[in-house]
């Protein structure tokens, strides 16, 4: 059965969304290899350098629930446009820093901005698509995603090439500064009225007709929350700083884990928030508000399992440019746009694979999300083999080109499809904070897994060099991965047994 195109609304919402997303997600990678500049340029240290990628993670981290709560109250075209104008406004500070503080906090408003945007842009998709259509553009969500990281880098040193040391780097944040200008143009333009105001919990879209995007238990509660609530804007504001406070404390101790042993202290006060939180949205609920995230989105199997399953993705996936980048820089000696060049073919890869999964993966559901999975596993083992073949045989590293690349095939089958099956049963009402703790569970594995997965490489590195490091860092990337692949597993079961 075709799939249906999508309507010129739908043509226009997409590139107003995607693009600036791109932007957002290519301000994270683009930096990795403009930092040796950075340093020169403002003659900065090792702790300055680290605060330019944590500080823009961590804050970026931080408000993502909240502002995706933020855009289904008030919004979701107000807030994207609050994003961009903060992104747009930290990129030209950014690029005009005269020290490595103003650089930071710089860096930190870029972190809010984006923050604030990329809820919206899974929140509107969410809004304005329904069905296999959803799955389509989130499919092509997921190709932006793959095509930034591979971009990113290949940019980074492509504009240091061109510009010099000096402006090299400055230009990484400049040439943001009219992308944004441009989309918040484009998003006034191109959203449509609904966009800009409240999300009405009993608002028909909500629901998709002849496909189950939507379950009739979720639209019930749409229906309960909007009688209750009709008419006022309730955004729980305690609700909103509790888990930023909780989110900061949980992911801070693992992105700045060399502070020393107190920092520690700092997790353990993070999982207690986290219980104080979860405490008070159940006692706000049921007081008779509407909770910033409503706890009964956890019973949902499919937004429950899809959300840990792809926090454990990112524990694991995450580290893997990282420790590539290392391994051939460090361990081979290549300059860093062989390291960049290295992850292209995996790039490119997940951007085609990433659209084609999205087409079919209403009709196909999670096995596609495990057969992505699969392919990850199987593209770690390869590369291991290779690096260690290297090291005993001399087999060219340049075979990971190959072995790389399925693992932008896997991520092509496992992010976007992810996500759309995660949010399929959320009530619309809910869809912009529901995408916040997806990326916020994303965000907290990545800081995690790098810390923890990197920490034992570079051990191994010291003693051993980075081939047996690298072989030792995909091993323990694969039991991540096998443990995410349970998780799915376990999803399918439960669906059906569901009857589903």
């Amino acid at each position: 059965m075709p799939i249906a195109p999508f309507s010129a609304q739908q043509r226009r919402v997409l590139p107003t969304v995607l693009i600036p997303a791109f932007m957002s997600l290519l301000a994270v990678s683009i930096v990795n290899v403009t930092l040796p500049s950075i340093r020169d340029s403002l003659h900065a240290d090792t702790s300055d350098l680290q605060w330019v990628v944590t500080g823009y993670a961590l804050v970026f981290g931080v408000v993502l629930v909240a502002a995706g709560r933020a855009g289904d109250v008030w919004g979701r075209g107000r807030l994207f446009v609050a994003g961009l104008a903060l992104f747009g406004t930290g990129a030209l500070l950014s690029g005009l820093s005269p020290d490595m503080l103003v650089l930071n906090l710089a860096r930190v408003l870029m972190g809010l901005g984006s923050g604030v945007l990329s809820p919206q842009v899974s929140g509107i998709i969410q809004q304005y698509f329904q069905g296999e259509l959803r799955g389509r553009a989130f499919g092509l969500f997921g190709g932006v995603v793959g095509v930034s990281v591979a971009v990113g880098p290949v940019l980074g040193g492509a504009l240091v090439a061109m510009f010099g040391p000096e402006w090299g780097w400055r230009s990484s944040f400049l040439v943001n500064v009219p992308i944004a200008a441009i989309a918040i143009v484009a998003a006034r333009r191109f959203l449509p009225t609904t966009a800009w105001e409240p999300v009405a919990p009993d608002d028909p879209s909500s629901t998709t007709g002849s496909l189950p995007v939507v379950t009739a238990a979720a639209a019930d509660a749409d229906r309960r929350e909007g009688g209750r609530h009709r008419g006022r804007a309730d955004f729980d504001p305690i609700g909103m700083l509790l888990l930023a406070a909780a989110t900061l404390a949980v992911m801070l101790p693992f992105m700045e884990w060399a502070l020393g042993a107190w920092v520690w202290i700092v997790l353990a006060v993070g999982i207690v928030l986290v219980a104080v939180w979860v405490w008070w949205e159940l006692r706000y609920r049921s007081r008779g508000g509407t909770p910033m995230v409503d706890m009964e989105l956890f019973r949902t199997r499919s937004f429950a399992n899809g959300s840990l399953l792809i926090a454990l993705y990112f524990f694991g996936y995450t580290s893997v440019w990282l420790l590539v980048a290392q391994y051939m820089q460090i361990g081979l000696g290549h300059p860093a746009l062989a390291a960049g060049l290295i992850g292209l073919p995996s790039a490119i890869a997940g951007a085609i694979t990433a659209p084609i999964a999205g087409r079919y993966v209403v009709r196909v559901g999670r096995v596609m999300v495990l057969w992505g999975l699969g392919i990850g596993v199987l593209g770690l083992a390869a590369s291991a083999a290779i690096v260690l073949a290297h090291d005993s045989t001399g087999l060219s590293e340049w075979w990971l080109l190959l072995t790389l690349g399925l693992l932008g095939i896997g991520q092509g089958l496992v992010v976007s499809p992810n996500q759309t099956l995660t949010l399929a049963d959320v009530p619309l009402a809910y869809a912009g904070s529901a995408g916040g703790i997806i990326q916020t569970g994303q965000r907290i594995g990545t800081s995690i897994g790098i810390a923890v997965i990197t920490g034992i490489a570079f051990s191994l590195a010291a003693t051993n060099g980075w081939g047996p490091a690298l072989a030792v860092g995909f091993a323990a990337i694969i039991i991540v991965l096998i443990l995410a692949a349970a998780v799915a597993v376990a999803d399918l079961v439960a669906q059906r047994r569901a009857g589903r």
